[in-house]
């Protein structure tokens, strides 16, 4: 978990230095609170404590249906994937991932160009 943290950390921090708004959730009960200001994009992890991502995509999707969501995830299966993208996902990426590809996603997915 430990190592998750620090990830979600060190891509704040580079998002950040990019001049995106960025704010941090740990777990898919902080997902959903960290949504209750205004967000355009959310980058979220498949595999979370508590909620896992899909939980939490499907829940906001709910709430927010012009919300993005850029599905992160260090495995998937061809159906989780496929549920993600039916579940209203703008995009599933793989780790590892490029950073520019990430930020590329991001703002094809923003509809002013930041989040």
């Amino acid at each position: 978990m430990d190592d998750e943290r620090r990830f979600a950390d060190t891509l704040a921090a580079r998002l950040e230095m990019r001049g995106f708004e960025v704010r941090e959730a740990y777990s898919g009960a902080e997902a959903l609170a960290a949504v209750a200001l205004p967000t355009e994009v959310v980058v979220l992890d498949l595999c979370m404590p508590g909620m896992n991502g899909l939980e939490v995509l499907r829940e906001l999707k709910k709430s927010t249906p012009k919300i993005q969501v850029i599905m992160l995830t260090g495995h998937i299966e061809d159906a989780e994937e496929r549920a993600a993208y039916e579940a209203g996902a703008h995009r599933v990426m793989k780790k590892p991932f490029n950073i520019e590809e990430l930020l590329n996603n991001i703002q094809t997915a923003c509809p002013t160009g930041n989040s």
